[in-house]
């Protein structure tokens, strides 16, 4: 889109910045019910406990890599857009429509459904993250995004506490009541945030549109050096999105297999899985307000430092539990400590990346934040299969001791991201000297 200028005395009615919030609350609700929790456990129910981390890892992956592919293209495509939230509305009706016939069908169908559901899911983030300029100021951004990510994950509570009520083993319901909640609560941000829009929009769709905006992200590719800091920060949140989705992913399965390990059924362990969510739940709201507010007081970069620091200790505490069979509750703490490090992660994460973008940009740059962060949900969840494979599968390993041992590999990415970010400042760019415009 073109460049539009941030007015100081521009006012942004609080009932757009609550509708924008409150859709980030309605969409933790698919990302909590369906992804980290109730459909690894449909899987697991269809394919049995051995195969059910590599099964679910390679469905993932799949719906991962079609988003992958197109999040540039969609980016491109709502900078040239009149406006973004179109966009935005129908990939969140196509999400919901899969979601409500989860496990209606067939196996291979509902397979099929997640993995489209969950590729509009992606893409439905991609276009709410770049309204976040529509609804905050430089000023107060960091609070705003880390509100979302507080209020947010309410909609965790209630996708956990769907499940609590109405129990596990009907999941067609449960899937049917957490797509239409998903879409209520998404109405708001539908009809009150409004876009100050494109003054010069161009046509969307075509085989010219196609060419201009895949040359467009190959050069904005080469000519990195333009944009100080972005390509860096790039590769470097590859690996740790790679290790929070792909925790965020698995924590249902690993949850139930320590809590079998330590003597309990598959019920319970279900039920543990739950109340283990619930904790982290709670924590990450906590931590999206306290990290927003740091973020706007430290800045993004030393924010996410601090965050990425958190995440360390926190992996090696659950990569402990598995080796050594600890207790569950030692799970409590790593969720405790996971819940603040994943509200730390996204109110710092979306700030950051504003700083790094040009203003005439942010479809485009957001399509390359969104197509990195879906690359690292492909090869976490193939890299947590192929681990698992071998050490299940093949050499007979317990359950517990391969996820302990995938769980190494992602402490691993986490400090490489820490190191490969070192360098990248927060300072605020000067568009115009750079000769980005």
């Amino acid at each position: 889109m073109a460049e539009i200028a941030e007015s100081p005395n521009r006012v942004i009615p609080r009932r757009a910045v609550a509708s924008w919030v409150l859709y980030d609350m309605a969409n933790t609700i698919f990302s909590m019910g369906v992804v980290s929790l109730y459909f690894s456990l449909y899987v697991r129910d269809e394919v049995g406990p051995q195969r059910a981390d590599s099964t679910y890892g390679l469905i993932t992956a799949l719906s991962m890599g079609i988003i992958f592919i197109i999040s540039p293209l969609l980016g491109a495509m709502t900078d040239r857009a009149s406006r973004r939230m179109p966009f935005l509305i129908v990939s969140t009706l196509l999400c919901c429509l899969c979601t409500a016939l989860l496990a209606r069908g067939s196996y291979i169908m509902s397979a099929t459904l997640f993995v489209v559901g969950n590729a509009a899911y992606q893409a439905g983030l991609q276009f709410y993250d770049s309204l976040l300029p529509e609804v905050t100021t430089e000023q107060n951004r960091g609070r705003i995004s880390g509100i979302g990510v507080g209020v947010g994950y309410l909609g965790s509570y209630i996708a956990v506490g769907i499940g609590l009520m109405l129990g596990t083993k009907d999941k067609p319901l449960l899937f049917t009541i957490i797509a239409s909640v998903f879409v209520l609560l998404s109405i708001p941000c539908f009809i009150w945030v409004r876009e100050r829009g494109n003054p010069n929009p161009r046509p969307v769709f075509g085989v010219q549109m196609l060419r201009e905006s895949t040359a467009q992200t190959i050069r904005t590719l080469r000519e990195g050096h333009k944009y100080p800091g972005l390509l860096r920060f790039l590769f470097g949140r590859i690996f740790y999105t790679d290790a929070i989705n792909t925790v965020i992913a698995y924590m249902s399965l690993y949850t139930v297999n320590v809590a079998i390990a330590a003597g309990g059924t598959k019920e319970t362990g279900e039920k543990t899985a739950q109340l283990v969510m619930m904790s982290a739940i709670s924590f990450a709201i906590v931590g999206g307000f306290v990290w927003g507010w740091l973020v706007d007081r430290i800045g993004p970069k030393r924010t996410l430092n601090i965050v990425l620091w958190l995440w360390i200790e926190t992996f090696a505490l659950a990569m402990w539990i598995g080796f050594f069979r600890l207790p569950v509750g030692w799970l409590y703490l790593v969720a405790a400590q996971a819940g603040v490090a994943m509200g730390g992660i996204w109110a710092a994460d979306r700030p950051y990346m504003l700083r790094l973008t040009p203003p005439d940009r942010i479809g485009e740059f957001y399509g390359l934040y969104g197509m990195v962060g879906r690359f690292s949900a492909v090869t976490g969840p193939l890299l947590w299969s192929a681990i698992t494979y071998v050490a299940v599968e093949r050499s007979g390993l317990h359950e517990l001791t391969g996820q302990a041992i995938a769980l190494s590999s992602l402490l691993a990415m986490v400090a490489f991201s820490y190191w490969v970010l070192k360098p990248v400042t927060d300072t605020r760019r000067d568009w115009a000297a750079l000769g980005s415009q």
